[in-house]
Formats: C-alpha cells, structure tokens, sequence
C-alpha cells in the first residue's frame, strides 16, 4: 500500500502560518512527542526514581531504538546504537577504522564535508601522530583519489551545502578495492533518502537524529557497525557503558558484545524517549515511496524558482542519482534573502559563503508547501525585499 504523506503531516505539530523547509537542520515537533516525554519525567523519573533504568527499561533504550533506525538505513537488526553526539561517533568509527587498517596513516574525505567532521579526523591524526594525515579533495575528485595509501575513506553521503549525493556503494567499492574502509556520515541522508548501508558495503556510518529523524535538539546520535566487524573493531573511547559488564566495576576495560562496545556514557533518556516517539511517525512508511516523494517535492521547487527568481543560481545537482532530500541556491546576498523569507514565515536557512537552503521532508511537507514558498520567494526577489539592514545582520546562528 502507498504510504499515506497526510496521515504522516498530521503527526506532526506545526506553527500556523509557517512553511516550515528546514527540518534539515532541526525536526519539528512530533505531536505525541510532548507528552512521551513528560510521561517519562512523572512516571518514570519522578515515581520510579533510579528503579528506572530497569522497570522503565531505560538501559535498552540505545540498542532498542537503534533498531527502530536500523530500518531507515537499509541497516541490520543489533548493529545500530545510540547515544552521545555526531562528532564523538564520527572520532570512534575513525578511530576504530584506522586501527583496522594498519600501515596506512591516509584518511581521505572531500572539501564538501561538514566541517565538524574534519575538525575531528584532523584532531584524531594530532593524536596518533604526525605521520597521518587528512586529505581533502573535491567532491567529484574522491573516486580518482582511492589509492593503495588512503587507511580510511571518510564522507557524508549527502553534502550539507549543495546538497549533492555521493554514490555509496561505489565509492564503498573502490575503498575496498584498495584496502581501505569507508566511513559514512548520514546526518543529511537518515530520514530523507534511501539509504542503503548493508547493501552499499559501509563499514561505519554514524548520523544525528535531531534532523530528518525529529529527536528535539541536542538529540543524541547513531553508529552503525557492519556485522564483519562488530566483535573486532575496538573503541576508542572506553566508556563504561560500553564495558562488557559494565556493572561489574572491573578496573580493566573488555569490550562489550558487538554493537553495545560503541556505547560510551550514560544514555539521555529523556531524548531517547522524544525520539522514541518521534519514530512511530514511520510507522507504515515505504522508504522507496519517501524518495520518490523527495525527488517530485525537489524537482517542483527547482522548476517554480528558476522560472520565478533568474538572479538565484541552482547549486543542487539536477539529476535524481546525485541529490538528497534539500535544494540549494547561491546567492551574494543570501543571508539577507533567507532573514526576508523568514519574516514572511518560509523557513530554511542559510550556508555561507552565499547558500539558501531548502530542505523537504515528505513527512510533513507537500505540494501545497512547495507552491506557497516558491510564490513568497519569487516576491521576496522581484520586491527587492531582503534589502534592509535589519535582514543584513548575522546573528549568532545562521
């Protein structure tokens, strides 16, 4: 049966009057969301106190909702977890990965990647010594960079700015091909595409969950490990949740089983619980019909703007195999055009040096959406609108 998109939207509590295109960046709230939580702080915390983390199961809570993720990644059952945030599990999988790969001290990523990734390849190589290296090259020139020297490829599947898609299971291949393991970001891609983990051969991949996945800010993130290196890859960082027996209190660190040794610190379980319920929006959700529905909300979007608004240069790539789930557009003036959108209530946001971002996310997003903000940027350009001081001072988040 088709996945019903509208009985999806009304899962979802949206300000009146907004346009919401930025669940790229933060998820809305789910409506059952609110009171998940609370149910959490009065009946579990506040009646149960510290018996919660057994009657109330809070302990499960990383690996059972990791499974409930496993599914959007295309990912076996038992080898997602939760917690901690995007870059600790991004330094872990690394860390991990090059330990995997003795001899080799490259780990290649591309001028495309978040920045936050790089800062952490970039200190982990400090670490380990000045013989590794990061090395970064374009986002078309990663295939031709795969040689015998690279221990680790390291990419986000889709790019944060422009929005272009990496080709998984080939880039994968190649890695492979040359003896190196390949590290996957999918902050940009859980939730919004079709992602393939197991079938594309990852060896890693971490994402955030407070994106596409609607966790709340600050929500906790995810590592996937693939089942052939799930008793061996040794984490980095040695929490004691990750520990074997962790309630043992051995001075002595022993990897716990599979994916349970890249837990590290206390679960935040009232994030996991928002995120809890955020899930259950996916419910009945065909991942092949939320593509298909990203690509026909994108493909409406990039057709209405570049009719309607010729000063704003398209940056996302045209052809379905290399886009996710957001459209960009390049402008000098972008931070001041996307401040008049959001005065006039269509939210997305804005990239330096000169990116306006859309994202669309079929769960709640549709046609009607689409249409209405196309109109309001088209007015916002033909008017000059965006043109004012107030529009033109960066505040402290962009």
């Amino acid at each position: 049966m088709p996945t019903d998109f509208s009985r999806t939207r009304d899962l979802f509590d949206l300000p009146e009057g907004v346009l919401y295109l930025d669940g790229n960046s933060l998820g809305p709230l789910p409506r059952s969301a609110a009171a998940r939580v609370q149910r959490t702080i009065t009946e579990e915390w506040g009646q149960m106190l510290i018996t919660g983390w057994n009657k109330a199961g809070w302990m499960d809570l990383p690996t059972r909702i990791g499974d409930r993720i496993a599914r959007l990644l295309g990912a076996e059952p038992g080898h997602v977890v939760l917690g901690d945030t995007l870059s600790i599990k991004v330094y872990q999988a690394l860390a991990s990965a090059l330990e995997m790969t003795p001899g080799k001290r490259v780990i290649l990523s591309d001028t495309g990647n978040f920045p936050s990734d790089l800062y952490m390849a970039e200190g982990l190589c400090r670490t380990l010594g000045e013989s590794y290296t990061l090395k970064t090259v374009a986002p078309e020139e990663v295939a031709d960079a795969l040689d015998d020297t690279v221990a680790v490829l390291m990419l986000t599947e889709v790019d944060y700015r422009t929005g272009r898609r990496h080709d998984m299971p080939a880039l994968t291949a190649k890695a492979h091909a040359v003896g190196a393991l390949a590290v996957w970001d999918l902050a940009h891609s859980a939730g919004a595409t079709d992602v393939k983990v197991a079938e594309g051969g990852a060896d890693f991949a971490v994402g955030c969950t407070y994106k596409y996945l609607n966790s709340g800010p600050g929500g906790p993130a995810f590592i996937y490990v693939a089942p052939r290196h799930a008793e061996v890859a040794r984490p980095a960082l040695s929490g004691w949740l990750g520990h074997e027996a962790p309630f043992a209190f051995n001075l002595d660190y022993r990897p716990g089983r599979g994916i349970e040794r890249m837990r590290v610190g206390t679960p935040p379980v009232l994030q996991l619980a928002a995120l809890d319920a955020a899930l259950d929006a996916w419910d009945g959700v065909e991942i092949a019909d939320l593509r298909a529905r990203s690509l026909e909300l994108t493909d409406a979007f990039i057709a209405g703007v570049e009719a309607s608004c010729p000063t704003l240069t398209l940056a996302t790539p045209r052809e379905h195999r290399w886009r996710g789930s957001q459209v960009s557009f390049r402008h000098p003036e972008g931070y001041a055009i996307m401040q008049a959108l959001i005065a006039r209530g269509v939210i997305g946001d804005f990239r330096a040096p000169d990116i306006i971002r859309f994202g669309f996310t079929p769960l709640f997003i549709g046609l009607d959406e689409v249409t209405a903000a196309v109109a309001i940027l088209a007015e916002v350009m033909a008017t000059d609108a965006w043109d004012r001081p107030e529009f033109k001072t960066r505040a402290k988040v962009t």
